[in-house]
């Protein structure tokens, strides 16, 4: 059975939550906004070798970033979408090229010959076959012979329809994100492509583990809790985490950087009962 807080408690722990306001300084909401938002998102992983340019997405990112302008981080995650849905929609198109290039190759032999031509019997004296209307006539001859054995164009009709369909959930998904700007906070937008050899988020001091390499270069036990006379002294060299939370003191901030809400008990009363003598 869950206990019902009292007035009094509630009161106190609204005015204990009214004091944690997250991180108020650039430098804080700068590294709150980094830790949600390195997600690793790398250009050159989604280019197919010999058919996509590496920097392809990544113009594409640039250019949706520009006209749609996202706000935090979930936006930002959103833009990076519609510019993978837009990539694989130029890559339906190489494909449809593909098939059709296909289709041509398999009603020409390897000389360069038509292997079936247009019937004379199908026009009079008055009209001329011209290379143009026998170069139709090839796509859809090939076109019959590559579908007769395989349903390569089906599935590629299959596969265009869902690549629209992921391009307009993207694009629904950012305006869903950007109705709830009132609701969400506004971050920074940051460097969201960390190279290969960065830390994304520095190991915090662990006196637990000696081999932590945030534990090199500390004297003495810098940041320690176990020894708060130390990490209490103005200058201390400890320095805060991503979140905000001060080695050796209390956490006030989640790892994303939301405030952490501690409730605070009332304070006893200050007139107890006088003993009866």
């Amino acid at each position: 059975m869950t206990k019902r807080i009292s007035d009094k408690q509630l009161a106190a722990n609204r005015a204990n939550a009214a004091q944690s306001t997250g991180p108020r300084s650039p430098e804080g909401k700068a590294r709150s906004a980094q830790n949600s938002r390195k997600h690793g998102f790398t250009a050159s992983t989604f280019a197919v070798v010999r058919l996509e340019d590496l920097d392809e997405v990544a113009r594409l990112r640039e250019d949706a970033i520009a006209i749609y302008q996202p706000v935090n981080s979930q936006e930002l995650f959103a833009i990076e979408r519609i510019a993978l849905a837009q990539q694989t929609l130029l890559r339906v198109e190489r494909l449809h090229n593909g098939l059709c290039t296909t289709c041509l190759n398999e009603a020409i032999d390897g000389d360069g010959r038509p292997l079936i031509s247009i019937s004379h019997h199908l026009v009079n004296e008055d009209n001329e076959i011209t290379w143009a209307q026998n170069r139709n006539y090839l796509f859809a001859e090939g076109f019959h012979r590559l579908n007769k054995y395989a349903n390569s164009f089906t599935l590629f009709l299959r596969y265009q329809a869902q690549t629209e369909r992921l391009y307009r959930r993207a694009i629904e998904e950012f305006e869903r994100l950007k109705a709830l700007r009132h609701e969400l906070p506004n971050e920074p937008i940051l460097d969201t492509q960390p190279e290969a050899t960065e830390t994304v988020n520095p190991p915090e001091p662990n006196p637990a583990n000696p081999g932590n390499p945030a534990n090199s270069g500390n004297s003495g036990n810098s940041g320690n809790p176990a020894n708060p006379g130390n990490s209490a002294k103005p200058g201390n060299s400890a320095k805060p985490s991503p979140a905000g939370n001060i080695p050796g003191q209390p956490p006030r901030f989640r790892p994303n950087g939301e405030p952490l809400f501690v409730p605070r008990l009332p304070d006893p009363d200050p007139d107890p009962p006088q003993n009866a003598k």
